[in-house]
């Protein structure tokens, strides 16, 4: 199965440009844990609830602070036709539990090892990548 057919496509997204308050506020209105950043629809980022807490909270500095000084640049992605078993194992090596799916550079959905899980047939990949993730975050 390919990611094309997990993926949510409907993502909400924020510019290198926009502040670290408008990037949680997104998270807390979505429930969701990340935002891609995006200029000019190219994926250029990824602002992560943990990037907010370490790079900005902890260190006192201020919710206006841009998504662009705080954000994470070296993105792992994938393409609509990566097959899923292969996102999997991209997210246990890499240690993420979400990955933007991008053609031609563009932002087109992202996908999460709740993704994964949810289809039945793709649960022990996404239990084995959840797995690996965990063991090394909590070593």
């Amino acid at each position: 199965m390919k990611i094309r057919e997990l993926m949510t496509t409907d993502v909400r997204t924020v510019t290198p440009n926009a502040t670290v308050k408008d990037a949680a506020q997104i998270m807390h209105n979505v429930n969701v844990g990340s935002v891609p950043v995006v200029e000019n629809n190219r994926l250029v980022g990824i602002i992560t609830d943990r990037d907010i807490v370490l790079r900005t909270v902890a260190k006192g500095q201020d919710p206006n602070t841009k998504v662009c000084d705080i954000m994470s640049r070296d993105v792992k992605t994938i393409t609509p036709d990566t097959e899923v078993h292969e996102a999997a194992e991209i997210m246990a090596q890499k240690q993420i539990r979400r990955l933007p799916v991008v053609d031609n550079g563009n932002l087109v959905g992202i996908v999460s090892i709740g993704d994964l899980a949810v289809e039945g047939k793709y649960e022990d990949e996404a239990g084995e990548a959840l797995h690996d993730i965990s063991k090394n975050t909590l070593s």
